[in-house]
Parts: structure tokens; C-alpha cells; sequence
């Protein structure tokens, strides 16, 4: 873990997801690139400028709040889950105190930005991500609800098909909240957006801010993709990285390209400068995730500074950025029952270590705070 970076404190038990009245970009907006507009500088004019919109007909509010089931699809795979105002105003004491599980470690600096830009604004202009396994009581209530109409439902510009269903009547609610209350999460998306979450709690408490807008996926039943980040490492050479792996005891072994992306698994990583190819295979990857073992094994032991990581989310964006004087580091796609161990037995992973997908467009679902 970086010296500039700091593991985010721990939202105790019980996790509560409770209703908000949403703001909504209409569907024509949702995904539009145009319509970051609406919540770009300067942040202290968002909350008019949502309020301009909504009279426009650009956006709206809805009549009354609610906890929203939440089912997006994009390129054949559905994500649904329950979208809520996340209580974020208890620390945990304990590990089994633990509600929400961080799998990063976050810059201070990014979150107190992302503070600041969301108190400018007045708005959780989108969810947290947050992964668990729910009780077959829980998930029942869901694919219930998800065979009713939905209250929305549209093709945004993106393509993402979405459904929305908003859950009002008292009696499900106690039910989903008593189902949830014992829950553990992961954080899939948004680590400083949690961090500020907090941030905002601490300097606001018995307020709106005593929640952030969080959407809950279940993993067992429309599960998020979990990939890698590769890496690209400008101003390494490719035989030192190959040495101090060797150094770390793996077996490093000269492949042609074909054979050595061939070895990418779950046992091995390929490194490459784009001519020479090499296939890596640690000693034993059953405890840590290969991008621990890559940070915390490897490089470290290069002679000079690493001056830098670039981050790729595909195996032809690293490439295509690799050189001699830039080799790519290509890693196995983490395991999520993997992470989840690593974190709940003390451990983290390196900064973007793990990218889940897809996720939703932007404006789905948004939480004001002047009417949380």
C-alpha cells in the first residue's frame, strides 16, 4: 500500500438501505454525455441547475420516496439490485462489526475533493456500488418485485436497457430491512466516494448526510463481471521486471505470443514489451491475488524507482501502450470469493486492482440532499 494512501473506516452493522425521493434524468439524458452538463462546474449551481431541468422537462422528481429495485443490461449481461440511502453514521468497533468491507485503500485527498464537490452540489449524483450474497429470503422479495410492471422502463443512449421499480408499502420495506441488517458488502465501485460519504458525516452529523446513495448487487443472483487492471510501466525495462520476478520465485518462462496469452489464468500473469513474451507463474497464488503478489513481490525489487503505474481495463489497451522502455504486466481476473477472503481477514488489494462491470449510466437514479 502507498505511503499517501489510508484504509477508509468501516460502517458498522446493522446495514440499513433506506428509501430516498430520487431525482431522475429523463430518458433521453440518461447516458448523454451532453448532460454532464448538468452536473459539472461550478458544483454550487448543480442543485438549480437540476431544478431548471425538472421544470424543462429535462429531469424529474419522484412523487414520494422510496428504496428502488434497480435492473440495468448492457452488452447481454443484467445487473439488478436494490438502490437506497446507505447509513453510513456508526463506525465499527470489531471486524464482526464490519457492514461495509473497503478492498482498497483510498487518497484523502481524492475523497475530500469528491467532499466538497458533493456538498457544492447539494447531491449524490450517483450510487456506490456494494456486492454481497443475500439470504433466498431476500432474493425472493426481489424477483417478486422484478415480475411486476415496472414504474420506469427505457433504452438510454448508451444502449443500457433499464428497469425501475420503487418500493413503498411499509410491510416489504420492514421486511427487506430486517433481511439486510445482518448483511456484509463489498465495495465493487466508488472506494473515495465512500470515503467522502464519511467525510461528509463526520462534518454534518444528525443531517441528510448521515446516508450516501449506495446500489446493493447480489452476487448469487445477477452477479457483477469481476476483471483486471493491467498495468503498463513506463521507463521499466522488460528483463529487470522478468529478474525480479524470478528474484519473487516465480517461474518465469520465454514464450511466443500466441502461447504466452494462451498461460494467462488464474495461476500465471504474461509479461511483454511488445517483442519479447513471458509467461509468470508464482509460487502460489491460493492465499493472494496475483496484483498483491505483483506489487508487494516484484516491484519492489526493481534496482531503480518505479516512477510510475498506468492502468489499462483490457488486454489490447495494455498492449497497445507497450514498448521497450514500457513493458505490460497482463493479469488473471481476480476471483471475487478471493477478494472477499483477502479482505475479511485483514487484507487489501493495491489500487485498482479489480474492476467490476457493467455499471450503470449516469443519471439513473441520483439522491438530493435538500429532500433526502
Amino acid at each position: 500500500m502507498d505511503s499517501a494512501t489510508i484504509v477508509p473506516p468501516y460502517v458498522a452493522k446493522p446495514l440499513e438501505l433506506m428509501p430516498f425521493r430520487a431525482v431522475m434524468l429523463s430518458p433521453e439524458r440518461v447516458g448523454d454525455p451532453a448532460s454532464a452538463r448538468a452536473l459539472a462546474r461550478p458544483y454550487r449551481d448543480v442543485a438549480t441547475r437540476l431544478t431548471q431541468w425538472i421544470e424543462r422537462g429535462r429531469a424529474i422528481t419522484d412523487t414520494a420516496p422510496a428504496l428502488y429495485l434497480h435492473e440495468y443490461t448492457s452488452g447481454g449481461l443484467t445487473v439488478r439490485g436494490l438502490v437506497g440511502a446507505l447509513r453510513v453514521s456508526e463506525r465499527a468497533a470489531a471486524p464482526a462489526d464490519r457492514a461495509v468491507w473497503p478492498h482498497e485503500a483510498i487518497h484523502p485527498e481524492q475523497a475530500g475533493e469528491l467532499a466538497d464537490r458533493m456538498s457544492q452540489m447539494s447531491l449524490n449524483p450517483a450510487p456506490i456500488l456494494l456486492v454481497h450474497h443475500g439470504p433466498d429470503a431476500l432474493r425472493e422479495i426481489i424477483g417478486e418485485v422484478a415480475r411486476t410492471v415496472p414504474d420506469w422502463r427505457y433504452l438510454d443512449r448508451t444502449g443500457q436497457r433499464q428497469r425501475i421499480w420503487a418500493i413503498r408499502d411499509p410491510d416489504l420495506l420492514d421486511s427487506v430491512g430486517a433481511l439486510l441488517a445482518t448483511s456484509r458488502c463489498l465495495i465493487a465501485d466508488g472506494h473515495h466516494r465512500y470515503a467522502a460519504y464519511l467525510r461528509l458525516q463526520e462534518q454534518h452529523p444528525g443531517t441528510a448526510w448521515d446516508a450516501g446513495l449506495a446500489m446493493l448487487v447480489d452476487q448469487h443472483d445477477t452477479p457483477l463481471f469481476l476483471g483486471a487492471i493491467h498495468r503498463t510501466l513506463p521507463g521499466v525495462s522488460l528483463a529487470p521486471l522478468a529478474e525480479a520476478a524470478r528474484a519473487a520465485g516465480a517461474a518465469v518462462t520465454e514464450h511466443q505470443r500466441p502461447r504466452a496469452l494462451g498461460a494467462l489464468d488464474s495461476t500465471h500473469l504474461v509479461l511483454t514489451d511488445g517483442a519479447t513474451w513471458y509467461a509468470v507463474a508464482p509460487g502460489d497464488l491460493a492465499r493472494q491475488a496475483a496484483v498483491s503478489w505483483l506489487h508487494e513481490q516484484v516491484l519492489g525489487r526493481l534496482a531503480d524507482p518505479l516512477p510510475r503505474v498506468e492502468y489499462h481495463h483490457s488486454v489490447d489497451d495494455a498492449l497497445a501502450a507497450a514498448s521497450g522502455t514500457t513493458p505490460a504486466v497482463l493479469l488473471p481476473s481476480p476471483d471475487f470469493e478471493q477478494v472477499r477472503a483477502i479482505v475479511e481477514s485483514g487484507g487489501l488489494l493495491p489500487e485498482k486492482a479489480t474492476s467490476f462491470q457493467p455499471k450503470p449510466s449516469l443519471g439513473v437514479l441520483m439522491r438530493p440532499m435538500n429532500d433526502a
